[in-house]
Parts: C-alpha cells; sequence; structure tokens
C-alpha cells in the first residue's frame, strides 16, 4: 500500500488550510480592523465628496513639541478644514464630549479606549500650527466603523458609517478662497513627515514614550529635561504636568 497516495489528500489540504486560518486570524486583529476601517472611509469620501472641492490627504503625520501626532483623513476646502478620526469597533459605545476615557463592551467584555475628541484636539492644534489658520476653520470630525451602536448621547460630530460626509457637507458658509486651500494643500504635503514605514515606527514609539512616565524627555524649546510637576493652586490643583527644568527662565509646559 502506498501511504504516500493515502496521505496525500490531506496533506493537499492542509495546504490551503493553514493560510486560510492565518488570513482569518489577521483580518481579525485590531491592526487589520483599522486599516480595513480606514480604507472604507477613502472609498466613501471617494464617492460622495467632490475631489475638486474636498481636497484630501491621508495618513499624515506632522511633528508636534513632544514627538509626532498621525491624522487618519485631511479634507481641505472652501469651507473649513476637516481632521477626521476613524474608529474601527463593534459593539456599544458609551461616552460624552467631556469624559477622559469612553467604553467599549462587546458581549461581556468592557474596554477603555481615549475620548476620540480628545485625540482629535491634538490633530487640531498640529494643523493649526503647520497651516498657520484659525481654530474657529478647523473642525474635527469621528467615525465609527464597524456596526458599533452609541448608547449615550454623543456630538453631532461623532458619526457613524457615512455619516462624516453629511457632517462636513453641513458647512456652506465659505471661508478659504481655491488659491488659499491649494496653498494650504501644498503646505500640508511638504510639511507632513514621509508616509513610509519608518515614520509609522517613529510614531509608535513617540506614543509609548509619551504614555511612560518615566522616560526621559527634553524641552522643545530650550533642550533641558522636563520634569513632572505638580499645579498647586487654582481651578486646576493637583494636575501634573511636564515642566521644564530651566523654570523661570523657560515656561515651556506638556501635558502628561
Amino acid at each position: 500500500m502506498d501511504v504516500g497516495l493515502i496521505l496525500r489528500p490531506l496533506i493537499d489540504s492542509l495546504f490551503w488550510l493553514v493560510p486560510a486560518i492565518l488570513l482569518i486570524s489577521l483580518l481579525k486583529s485590531p491592526w487589520a480592523k483599522g486599516q480595513i476601517g480606514e480604507l472604507l472611509v477613502r472609498l466613501f469620501a471617494h464617492w460622495r465628496l467632490d475631489k475638486q472641492t474636498y481636497r484630501r490627504l491621508h495618513n499624515v503625520t506632522l511633528n508636534t513639541q513632544d514627538g509626532t501626532t498621525q491624522i487618519d483623513h485631511v479634507f481641505l476646502s472652501p469651507y473649513g478644514i476637516f481632521a477626521l478620526e476613524t474608529k474601527s469597533m463593534s459593539g456599544w459605545i458609551f461616552g460624552s464630549e467631556k469624559q477622559a476615557q469612553w467604553t467599549q463592551k462587546l458581549y461581556k467584555r468592557t474596554f477603555k479606549f481615549q475620548n476620540p475628541l480628545r485625540q482629535n484636539y491634538k490633530h487640531l492644534k498640529a494643523l493649526e500650527a503647520t497651516l498657520g489658520v484659525k481654530p474657529e476653520h478647523l473642525h474635527s470630525v469621528i467615525t465609527f466603523v464597524g456596526g458599533s451602536t452609541f448608547k449615550t448621547e454623543v456630538p453631532a460630530n461623532v458619526t457613524q458609517g457615512i455619516g462624516f460626509i453629511r457632517y462636513i457637507q453641513s458647512f456652506q458658509q465659505q471661508v478659504f478662497s481655491e488659491a488659499e486651500v491649494d496653498a494650504m494643500l501644498h503646505a500640508l504635503q511638504t510639511g507632513r513627515r514621509a508616509p513610509t514605514l519608518a515614520t509609522h515606527r517613529e510614531h509608535v514609539q513617540n506614543l509609548k514614550r509619551r504614555s511612560d512616565p518615566t522616560a526621559e524627555r527634553q524641552c522643545s524649546k530650550c533642550g533641558s529635561a522636563l520634569l513632572i510637576r505638580t499645579v498647586k493652586s487654582g481651578a486646576k490643583a493637583g494636575q501634573q504636568f511636564w515642566g521644564c527644568s530651566a523654570f523661570p527662565k523657560c515656561r515651556s509646559m506638556q501635558s502628561l
């Protein structure tokens, strides 16, 4: 009896089964879900937002005082500049505008994540610094993709699916000329970090460093070491922040 002939069908089945299992596992990973979510947003924007009116850049990494910040999507138009943060999540979502953390409930499991409005605020400040525009012309937009359900009331700029399209299109008062939009697009294209794997890795390292209170930091203004300080009085008494060790000569501060 030829054992090889008997085992060949099994081997052929495993040849396809193992890659299929690996592919399914990859598609279920947070990284893959994020990539799929951002791809869906790009497709929605391609279909529903006029390219001549709404110029767009994706995966924009900008330098900041404490490292870098990465913006999923930026739309520049005569009606304003829109920074879009994509959240690929399912389950129930709980959160309000002023909460530091929001909650995702997925069956019997509960997960905490940063308030995306706060996350996007840093993106707006980076765009403001890069483009030199007034903050009232910058708009934060959040979109959840992946079949999630809001279980608490959320602001109008927190949307689901293609809801971000309607929110962006709700701005109809012109605040920039076509020439200004072109100039801002050029400034963002030249001011962004190269969209490479190396840039992404550096950004991830910056995120890890910012989340580590023991990591050494340097002042972006004078180069001195930053120290964790505590507000001693006022409405923010007790809150901690990064303060320059050269104080009072240098008054640079960064939030924890």
